[in-house]
């Protein structure tokens, strides 16, 4: 039995150490080869950037006028400036672009003194937005506006910011305004286009949202602990689905091109970018590669016919922020998948909701992970038991057990018929600790997802030292404590009497420990806590047992 725990142990230590190695390549990996985009997906290259249709016939009705030129339309192009009481925001009237987004309540990983930048220069990160067809602004034209400051005042709720486009189209009556609306209290950023047709002919045309990127890792990542950095896209036909920017590269996306609902979104570690579109209105999805580790992701909308003499008006939405679950799920359907924690999802779901709950009553994080811990150790008390009753018993037999090892080291079949006699006649189940073990893999894995990647844990402080949960512990107070308690179970369990089995067990508290030496501080806590707990357990169950044992000696 203490040989098929052991195994368990190896199996997860190994799978640990496999899900490292991925994690160091993806950080180290060579870039890849550019490939062609694969037919009927929407293109770039052709068109300065600006994504086509799969159907453009249903954009041939834009008036007669010269297409935009390539490249930058002028160099006198300037940066308007939204503050809010959550967001400092910065637009570029080139393309009307979001080009630097700031969390004012959420510190910078790295820097806390800084506020976090979520959009910005610094990763290529902004979201875009245009017109398709022969003369319609897009995100390489010149917008002008009345004021380059714009604040939030007392006592108003939102912000709109309207943008004219430049002498786009103008010569043949088609005017079009960008209209952007910032909101009190909330992340969401409201994106219109208004078209005002006063030409002689109906206009029929597209419109396009999209977010671009480049494929390196958020500052402040650890390749001990990957998290995913890349493009999603959800529709309520096919759910969540992941598109890894390896992926786009090779051309392999899998993930429905058009439907009447869902959203696109860039992930990375507690933050999310996403496009909200109009529900029950068709939508084109695409990725694509814009240039070396540089990606989009982004929909296409028809824009509904126009009649001379009239306004249309098309409406996205981009929510900028973090990725708090509650908030998401108010926001869109299936938003809140994007704090992905993969098949274990059915798991880990109602363990951030108790872990919620514990912390609405207590108020800290810190000990909102140590009543959830508790709470799991109590729940699963049974099946614990059971298999630190079997450890405490196979204790006691294991000098028995090298002696029949010894007597019998020529003849596997008389070895274990005289261990399986033993177990009969102490009355050991020798798979009677394997069950709680494998039963409680899921759960702790589970909680190790939920832990990492709540952004409610983000520079959480618990007490003491540890000012953020989210990080590593700065003095390794923590680790040091959990290493010593991994110690200390390795020499309350059964010796083995294999020597190289006692060899690993003797060294995977210190593997074990240097690991948690980079892991959050949250993790190390919970993983403490369960072990502590454990100690105890272990400890009462075995001297429970032992002392049944010298009390059926002295009847005898």
């Amino acid at each position: 039995m203490m040989e098929i725990q052991r195994l368990i142990l190896f199996v997860v230590f190994s799978f640990s150490l496999l899900l490292l190695w991925e994690a160091w390549q993806k950080d180290h990996k060579p870039p890849q080869t550019p490939v062609v985009t694969a037919a009927g997906t929407p293109t770039t290259s052709a068109n300065n950037g600006v994504p086509t249709p799969a159907t453009p016939a249903a954009a041939t009705s834009v008036p007669a006028v010269a297409p935009v030129p390539p490249g930058p339309v002028a160099q006198t192009h300037e940066r308007i400036h939204v503050s809010t009481d959550l967001l400092r925001i910065e637009i570029d009237t080139l393309g009307g672009d979001i080009v630097s987004l700031e969390l004012l309540t959420h510190p910078d990983t790295v820097d806390k003194e800084k506020n976090f930048v979520l959009l910005g220069p610094q990763h290529r990160y902004a979201a875009q937005s245009g017109l398709i067809g022969d003369g319609l602004p897009n995100h390489k034209t010149l917008y002008s506006t009345t004021g380059t400051n714009y604040s939030l005042e007392q006592g108003k709720d939102t912000i709109e910011v309207r943008l004219e486009a430049a002498g786009v189209n103008s010569a043949s009556g088609v005017h079009v305004t960008k209209v952007l609306t910032f909101h009190r209290g909330s992340y969401l950023i409201d994106i219109a286009h208004e078209v005002r047709n006063a030409s002689s002919v109906p206009l029929s045309a597209h419109s396009y949202v999209q977010l671009t990127r480049d494929g390196k890792a958020p500052d402040g990542s650890q390749a001990m602990m990957s998290t995913y950095t890349g493009a999603a896209v959800y529709t309520q036909k096919e759910n969540f689905r992941k598109v890894d920017f390896s992926d786009i590269d090779q051309g392999k996306t899998n993930y429905p091109k058009t439907a009447d609902n869902g959203w696109v979104a860039m992930l990375q570690h507690y933050f999310v970018t996403a496009l909200i579109l109009p529900d029950k209105q068709t939508r084109e999805f695409y990725t694509k590669k814009l240039a070396d580790n540089f990606y989009a992701v982004g929909a296409i909308l028809p824009l509904s016919a126009i009649s001379p003499g009239s306004v249309g008006k098309v409406k996205a939405s981009l929510y900028a922020g973090p990725e708090e679950q509650d908030k998401l799920r108010e926001i869109a359907p299936g938003l809140e998948l994007v704090v992905d924690y993969g098949w274990l999802t059915v798991i880990a779901a109602p363990l951030f909701w108790v872990l919620q709950f514990f912390h609405g009553w207590l108020g800290n994080w810190g000990l909102a992970v140590i009543f959830l811990t508790v709470s799991i150790k109590l729940m699963f008390y049974p099946l614990s038991a059971a298999s630190y009753r079997s450890m405490a018993k196979m204790k006691l037999v294991t000098p028995r057990l090298t002696k029949i090892r010894e007597q019998y080291a020529n003849d596997k079949m008389k070895q274990n018929q005289a261990m399986m006699d033993l177990y009969k006649e102490e009355k050991i189940n020798p798979l009677g600790g394997c069950l709680p073990v494998v039963v409680q893999i899921p759960v702790f894995i589970s909680l190790y997802w939920v832990l990492l990647a709540s952004v409610e844990l983000r520079h959480a402080p618990f007490y003491g030292w540890i000012t953020d949960l989210a990080s590593a512990d700065p003095y390794y107070i923590l680790p040091a404590l959990m290493m010593g308690s991994m110690v200390l179970q390795t020499k309350m369990s059964p010796v083995p009497p294999d020597p190289v089995q006692a060899k690993v067990m003797q060294i995977m508290p210190l593997v074990f420990g240097v690991m948690f030496f980079v892991f959050p501080a949250g993790l190390v806590l919970y993983w403490l806590v369960n072990n502590v707990l454990s100690i105890a357990q272990q400890w009462q169950i075995t001297r429970m047992v032992e002392g049944q044992k010298v009390a059926v000696s002295l009847k005898r």
